[in-house]
């Protein structure tokens, strides 16, 4: 492989930083895939002449195949290197973004979409592990974190703009074709910037029925979950399938505990660390998507604003996530520590979740939705690195491929099962109030309420964990801020890294 052996000098700093933005641009496309094709669905449909329920597999596709092989991928980076598996992901999912566009029937979208998304798993799968293992240093390793959760974080409201954008100016076909000279570029760049671990091997056996296990646990349960707001929590469908893969899963475990080479090593749940900061990120980022999704509908039906007004009302939120998240974060984050930012960043979250259960059908933006957005992409930002930082924190390098694809399945799962929850919810209510007499904008606005109530318990539920279960010991605080009182003397009166870029 043609990697650049690690080194101090300037040449292996700039290296460093370089590879950095060559992954913070395969981020970048799964972050917008995830919600580039809402806005384009309606033109979708009309071309493809889908019906109103299969249309929902042009999402669903991409959701089950993402959350289904993050974990596996993430492995298997830990094992034949994580620059080989990245490099791959990226590979399929410029493919499947190719395919995607041509498409010209609703087989082929479909199937070129579960294939997208199985190569964002794979890519995004070992992203924080590529990051934890250039950067091992406390300031740098902020800077760097914070850089990754912007484009994680923000690129899904970024995803509402491009989309509006290309799919009114040009046409549908165009939100899959722009993956194509990104998904190249990050190849070229990452062959070239990314080194290459050092992979454990799989000279003793590859786990393969521990694989298949876990991987056809995560596809039926996802399937599940995310078909549940179709045909109801309680239907034999969506039980019926969460047994199945509730009974895949426990076999998985057992097969786990016994075997010498398990794909999954069971110890690395017993890291308090990066379980139950995966918790706290997983209920963070449902909340979130409470935002993303239900705010974007309370925008489109009920203010009336179109695909490209909806994406600009989103660019505040995303303004305020690139503030924070190129240095402010970082700086804050070794000067405080994880858990001073985590408080008042998660906080933030609730409160602008609540803001948004007191808009009505006739609110203004500036004064009711826009202050909501910018308190969420403050608290989103702040808060997002210090979790990652600590989820991080204590996992052996050899796992950090595992680990890394822990953090992103926590947040998948627990995002598409609040989804599913939160159209119960919505539609629920809104039902409920429309019996009522009220008229179909009030009924769902007070749909759209529930969600963002719920949205901020979730928050207010992280909040508490995070109080409770993520304080770290007081020797390792101390030693954290010694080391990064070292480092800030250290990188004092220098240029920020990423700005020379």
């Amino acid at each position: 492989m043609n990697s650049i052996p690690p080194s101090q000098s300037g040449t292996s700093e700039r290296r460093r930083w370089i590879a950095l933005i060559v992954v913070c641009l395969a981020m970048l496309m799964n972050a917008l895939d995830g919600s580039i094709v809402n806005v384009a669905l309606p033109s979708i449909q009309h071309d493809l002449h889908f019906s109103q329920s299969s249309l929902t597999w042009v999402v669903d596709a991409y959701l089950i195949a993402f959350g289904s092989f993050l974990l596996l991928a993430g492995r298997l980076g830990d094992l034949l290197g994580r620059k080989k598996v990245f490099l791959s992901g990226v590979a399929l999912f410029t493919l499947a973004s190719l395919l995607c566009a041509l498409a010209p029937s609703q087989g082929w979208l479909i199937a070129a979409r579960f294939l997208q998304g199985i190569g964002g798993a794979i890519s995004t799968s070992v992203i924080v592990a590529i990051i934890v293992t250039e950067f091992s240093g406390v300031a740098e390793r902020a800077k760097a974190m914070s850089a990754y959760m912007f484009v994680a974080v923000g690129g899904g409201s970024l995803g509402l703009l491009v989309g509006g954008i290309l799919t009114q100016s040009v046409s549908w076909h165009w939100i899959f074709m722009i993956n194509v000279p990104i998904g190249i570029a990050t190849l070229v760049l990452g062959w070239f910037l990314i080194r290459e671990n050092e992979g454990l091997g799989v000279r003793h056996g590859l786990d393969v029925t521990g694989s298949i296990l876990l991987t056809s646990s995560l596809v039926i349960g996802i399937y599940a979950i995310v078909k549940a707001s179709s045909y109801g929590w309680i239907s034999a469908h969506t039980l019926g399938f969460l047994a199945v893969a509730a009974g895949l899963l426990g076999t998985f475990f057992m097969v786990e505990a016994r075997v010498s080479r398990p794909i999954v090593p069971l110890r690395i749940f017993q890291l308090k660390s990066l379980t139950a900061s995966s918790v706290v990120r997983g209920l963070s980022f449902s909340a979130m998507y409470a935002v993303f999704f239900f705010g974007a509908l309370y925008l489109e039906r009920v203010l009336g604003f179109g695909p490209l007004a909806t994406g600009l009302a989103f660019l505040p939120m995303t303004l305020a996530m690139a503030v924070m998240s190129l240095g402010a974060t970082s700086k804050l984050l070794v000067r405080y520590g994880a858990m001073k930012l985590l408080m008042p960043g998660m906080s933030m979250v609730v409160v602008g979740l609540i803001l948004l259960t007191r808009t009505s059908v006739h609110s203004q933006y500036l004064t009711a939705v826009f202050p909501a957005f910018l308190l969420l992409g403050f608290g989103m930002s702040i808060s997002a690195v210090p979790l990652l930082t600590i989820a991080m924190a204590d996992v052996p390098r050899d796992d950090a491929g595992l680990a890394s694809g822990i953090v992103n399945v926590s947040m998948w799962l627990a995002s598409s099962t609040a989804l599913a929850i939160f159209g119960t919810l919505s539609a629920s209510k809104t039902s409920s109030l429309l019996t009522q007499g009220r008229s179909v904008a009030d009924a769902s606005v007070g749909g759209y309420h529930v969600v963002f109530f719920a949205g901020a318990l979730l928050a207010a539920a992280a909040l508490v964990i995070t109080a409770t279960a993520l304080r770290s010991p007081a020797q390792r605080e101390a030693l954290a801020t010694q080391a990064s009182a070292h480092l800030i003397q250290e990188t004092s009166g220098e240029m920020d890294v990423l700005e020379e870029f």
